[in-house]
């Protein structure tokens, strides 16, 4: 299945601003993919209504912010969509621990989220093995997605790691050939 991730920023959360829901609903009216939308909010819970309206097949909340995350991956259920929580680098896997029973995937951020092409952080690699040894021993299904600096150079750590889906979105748009690219980052 092709994903596309859309990394959703506010402006306060994360220092840049990117765009809403509109945006979204453009994209999955012309290009059917699979939409794995990021809410790099300081509410997201605000936002699950209008982006589940606008298409989005799993939403991803970070733990960080000061709202009721249960409630609200339960409120991203109750909307027919995939959930998940995100993880920032200082963040540690531990604080996925309440809400692995429930998620579909298990973001770890390599980076400090809001700004593209920053330098992968090998240092995170240990959460991502936490974080698969807490998928295995819980006899959980979720993904576990890593965003931040992912390229050819670091992709199999990540894989090796646990992870099983990778956010490669400045080595992309960089890539001589980004058709080759996505298929070699696979291989």
């Amino acid at each position: 299945m092709s994903w596309a991730h859309l990394d959703v920023m506010d402006g306060h959360f994360v220092p840049n601003l990117t765009f809403g829901p509109q945006t979204l609903s453009d994209l999955k009216r012309e290009v059917p993919l699979f939409y794995d939308t990021h809410l790099m909010l300081d509410n997201p819970a605000e936002f699950i209504d209008a982006f589940a309206d606008a298409g989005a097949d799993l939403i991803s909340i970070h733990l960080e912010p000061d709202y009721d995350v249960g409630a609200t991956l339960e409120h991203i259920h109750e909307r027919g969509v995939q959930r998940g929580i995100v993880l920032n680098p200082e963040t540690p896997a531990e604080a996925a621990i309440p809400y692995l029973h429930s998620v579909d995937l298990v973001l770890v951020m390599t980076v400090q989220p809001g700004h593209g092409g920053q330098a992968f952080r090998s240092d995170i690699l240990p959460k991502i093995e936490q974080i698969a040894r807490l998928r295995s021993d819980g006899n959980h299904a979720f993904h576990i997605e890593v965003d931040g600096g992912v390229d050819l150079a670091n992709a199999g750590l990540c894989l090796r790691a646990g992870a099983n889906v990778l956010v490669t979105g400045t080595a992309f748009f960089r890539a001589h050939d980004p058709s080759a690219f996505a298929s070699e980052i696979l291989s």
